[in-house]
């Protein structure tokens, strides 16, 4: 959510010699259009299946999806099984995360949905200079090692005010969204990776921040649950909690990703 797929430049190059490879920004993100601005798993699942028939990819494919993009790869492998090779869940929003606002951790949960979608809303009202003067886009070490090109992107995709439009509309949708997926039925019998944060390694790395050591430590605990439970999606499934990484695997553990995925395409299943 709110994160441009620019970020997986390296691992998309990796993989490109030997791969096609569809990634797409999701309504108001980088340059998709709004559209009527209701953005959820629902529409994201929609407007993958019609992008995979506008280049008319009929064969089954790997789904990668990260956090959000999770829950959203999750929505798809239940509507259009038929479609999946296998599934890669990277640090993935879980069906469950409703049990993480339950947590008693009340200086995390001043960062209420209900505030995060109204600061959205606030700044989907701006235009680029006003996002760019109150966000002051930053890039982090990683993206510092992309070409100059990707780190433009990186900058111009935070100062768009349609992404936090829908960034708005997808956190109100979420937790519907959730118990949606699990109304649909079980996940397909494919093979299912799922890669998980490293609890340590995220919890040293906001030490800083202001937030109580035992409050990061209920919420790792919680998060590292819901991540293995996802490993009882399929009878297919392996789970792999990446070392030296937080939640943005992909920049942390690009290796990572990019192993699963060549394990995954080169054995068809994974090893339980």
């Amino acid at each position: 959510m709110g994160c441009s797929f620019e970020e997986w430049h390296d691992i998309i190059e990796t993989l490109l010699p030997t791969n096609r490879i569809l990634t797409f920004h999701r309504q108001g993100l980088g340059q998709s259009d709004i559209g009527e601005g209701v953005c959820s798993t629902e529409s994201a699942v929609r407007d993958l299946n019609e992008l995979l028939s506008y280049f008319k990819i009929e064969e089954p494919f790997y789904l990668v999806g990260h956090s959000y993009g999770g829950l959203c790869a999750q929505h798809f492998a239940k509507v259009f099984p038929e479609r999946l090779a296998g599934v890669i869940l990277v640090d993935s929003t879980s069906v469950d995360l409703k049990e993480l606002d339950a947590l008693d951790t009340p200086v995390l949960n001043e960062e209420s949905d209900e505030a995060w979608i109204g600061k959205c809303l606030d700044y989907a009202q701006k235009d680029k200079e006003e996002l760019r003067e109150i966000m002051k886009p930053a890039l982090s070490e990683q993206h510092l090692q992309f070409p100059t090109y990707v780190q433009e992107r990186l900058i111009d995709f935070q100062i768009t005010s349609t992404l936090y439009k829908a960034m708005a509309s997808e956190i109100q949708q979420w937790k519907n969204d959730a118990e949606v997926i699990k109304e649909l039925g079980g996940f397909p019998d494919v093979p299912l990776m799922v890669i998980g944060r490293d609890s340590e390694f995220t919890i040293n790395a906001e030490l800083n921040s202001g937030i109580p050591l035992e409050e990061l430590r209920r919420f790792e605990e919680k998060w590292r649950e819901l991540i293995s439970i996802q490993g009882s999606l399929s009878p297919k499934s392996e789970v792999i909690f990446a070392g030296n990484s937080g939640h943005s695997v992909y920049l942390d553990r690009p290796d990572l990703i990019v192993e699963c995925i060549h394990r995954m395409i080169s054995c068809g299943k994974p090893s339980k």
